[in-house]
């Protein structure tokens, strides 16, 4: 199946190096592009895309906005997040707001082919280590973390998906979850699935945007 790549960037050489990566790859394609947020959604709505390479600083619409309104629509299209500083508090937002992947736009060509195929399989590709340098680097708008704190997206779930949420939201790998709880890696995965449906997190990323946000793993 050919993935089909829709490109978000104010600026067009930015566009274009990214159309002849993407357009070199025998498995994707790319199917649109838009010079700003506002631009991209309204093309999407008649475009048919799977992923989407979205940079976060953009005049009219940002990427943050255009991320949030893209994904409320759905599952598809994926959105890769694009910045040119690590630690940027618009890729911490646009993660909040649905995105699946943040990457820096200086990044390998093969990272970036990599995170878009990942996406497209319908994984996250945030680092865990950049997840939670993101998030601690902004935790002054994140609750006040003293403490788990009532909130009805945790309300369905057991003991042990509790347990395996603060290891997700520490960064485990499912690996190392296994290893933590003296269970098969396949259990693991059951319960991060249960745990995406439970509390109708898009990814691997919004649980652990989860787990801080309610307290159940606290920035310090």
């Amino acid at each position: 199946m050919t993935i089909r790549v829709f490109l978000v960037d104010d600026q067009q050489l930015v566009r274009s190096g990214f159309r002849m990566l993407v357009d070199s790859q025998p498995d994707m394609t790319v199917v649109g592009e838009a010079g700003d947020g506002g631009e991209a959604v309204q093309q999407l709505e008649v475009t048919a895309a799977d992923v989407v390479l979205m940079d976060v600083r953009m005049p009219r619409m940002d990427g943050v906005a255009a991320t949030r309104a893209i994904t409320a629509r759905g599952e598809v299209p994926r959105v890769v997040v694009l910045t040119t500083f690590d630690l940027d508090e618009h890729a911490f937002a646009a993660i909040k707001a649905g995105a699946a992947a943040f990457l820096l736009k200086d990044a390998p060509a093969e990272d970036l082919l990599t995170a878009i195929r990942t996406v497209h399989a319908g994984d996250s590709v945030v680092a865990p280590s950049t997840t939670r340098r993101l998030l601690d680097q902004f935790a002054a708008v994140l609750p006040d973390p003293s403490g788990p704190r009532p909130d009805d997206r945790l309300a369905g779930l057991t003991d042990r998906e509790r347990e395996v949420l603060v290891l997700v939201g520490r960064g485990r790998s499912n690996t190392e979850i296994a290893a933590d709880l003296v269970v098969a890696e396949t259990t693991v995965k059951t319960h991060v699935g249960r745990l995406l449906a439970k509390t109708g997190s898009r990814d691997r990323v919004q649980l652990v945007v989860l787990a801080y946000e309610t307290g159940l793993v606290r920035t310090t």
